[in-house]
């Protein structure tokens, strides 16, 4: 929890954790957590660990977390399936838990309306007490304007999907997506991630050259950036889509260990940075987005709020050649400072740069800091 503090955490997703035996929706237990993940005394230790630190605990009660039929067995199981969702969840939430995250939203919503609706009622009663009580989503799809109207018909707090799903990056989707959903929705409804339990961590689905850029990018949209643990250190996936994470950094290594920890180190002082300048200016916390820039390889929006300082943020995906990003917008100064940068040796800390002739090298992402001047 120090760490996740350290990193300035505010919601933490646990589990899925319970009895569900894959594809076997009759042995089912919701309220049991599996032997594998621990106890229920345990559980509460950590929700009590966390709030110490004010960190929010979100419990993933997907069904058919295990199974290949899909997240609520088979069509015929959802009502059933549903129904003694709703028991479970009075019960957790009981024990202290924050909020509820499930898979496969819109087959619930579409299929049971009468029951999504009593889940989402379940939920959020009571939030006069307990503001920070929510309801997470999760979809598969990874269309814009589907999750568009999943957000607005499903009704949860937060909707996680694929639309940033990357691989071969198309900063231009990546424009109108978000340009899209940021829109037609509140910024407060907007969940930004790569990855996740079941596509992998960060570092194995992007050019591990370019995770601090992703780092960066999920960090400053507009909404609430989601990230797997480990995503902060850059750690690959393996053998497994859980790979054991490091916590410790203060044992001694030799050689190529000691390079890997060192790269590690790196990606989560960068992330801290990033974070720690987030928590402090609004105008990466509520700001609006203006969109300054996009092509083929390159992406710059503008973060604004109010009388505050403003943040541009500039990318360059291109592997190979530097790019130079021109924008002619009235508003900006003609120069600026850089307040963070994934290569400092190039783009330091403080350094000014010329906005309306702005140079990124290959795989380069820059934030620069406009001083509101009134």
């Amino acid at each position: 929890m120090n760490s996740l503090s350290q990193l300035k955490v505010k919601g933490l997703v646990v589990g899925p954790i319970h009895v569900a035996p894959p594809d076997e929706a009759i042995s089912l237990r919701f309220e049991e957590i599996s032997p594998d993940a621990g106890n229920l005394d345990q559980f509460k230790g950590v929700i009590q660990a966390a709030r110490r630190k004010g960190i929010s605990v979100v419990l993933d009660l997907t069904p058919n977390y295990q199974g290949s039929s899909g997240p609520w067995f088979s069509s015929n199981s959802v009502t059933n399936v549903a129904e003694r969702l709703k028991s479970a969840l009075v019960f957790w939430l009981n024990e202290g838990v924050d909020g509820i995250q499930l898979s496969g939203v819109e087959q619930l919503a579409n299929m049971v309306p009468s029951l999504w609706a009593d889940i989402r009622a379940i939920i959020h009663n009571g939030m006069d007490k307990d503001p920070k009580r929510v309801l997470l989503g999760i979809t598969e799809s990874s269309s814009a304007e589907n999750v568009s109207a999943l957000l607005s018909s499903t009704g949860v707090d937060l909707l996680i999907s694929n639309v940033l799903t990357s691989g071969d990056p198309e900063p231009t989707r990546f424009a109108e997506t978000i340009q899209h959903l940021y829109s037609n929705h509140s910024q407060t409804k907007l969940a930004w991630s790569l990855g996740g339990r079941v596509e992998g961590h960060l570092a194995s689905l992007v050019n591990q050259a370019h995770v601090k850029l992703y780092q960066l990018l999920l960090l400053t949209l507009p909404g609430t950036p989601v990230f797997s643990y480990g995503d902060e250190i850059g750690l690959m996936d393996g053998d497994s889509k859980f790979p054991k994470m490091l916590w410790d950094f203060e044992e001694e290594l030799n050689g190529t260990l000691q390079e890997e920890q060192n790269e590690q180190m790196s990606f989560r002082k960068f992330f801290c940075s990033v974070t720690e300048l987030r928590a402090k200016q609004r105008s990466l916390l509520y700001g609006d987005f203006l969109l300054l820039s996009n092509s083929s390889s390159s992406l710059v929006y503008l973060r604004v709020w109010d009388q505050n300082d403003r943040y541009l943020a500039a990318f360059n995906w291109g592997a190979e050649e530097e790019t130079v990003l021109q924008m002619n917008n009235p508003g900006l100064p003609r120069h600026a400072a850089v307040a963070l940068s994934t290569n400092s040796s190039a783009l330091p800390v403080g350094s000014s740069v010329d906005l309306m002739n702005l140079r990124l090298g290959p795989g380069q992402a820059a934030l620069i800091k406009l001083p509101y001047t009134g």
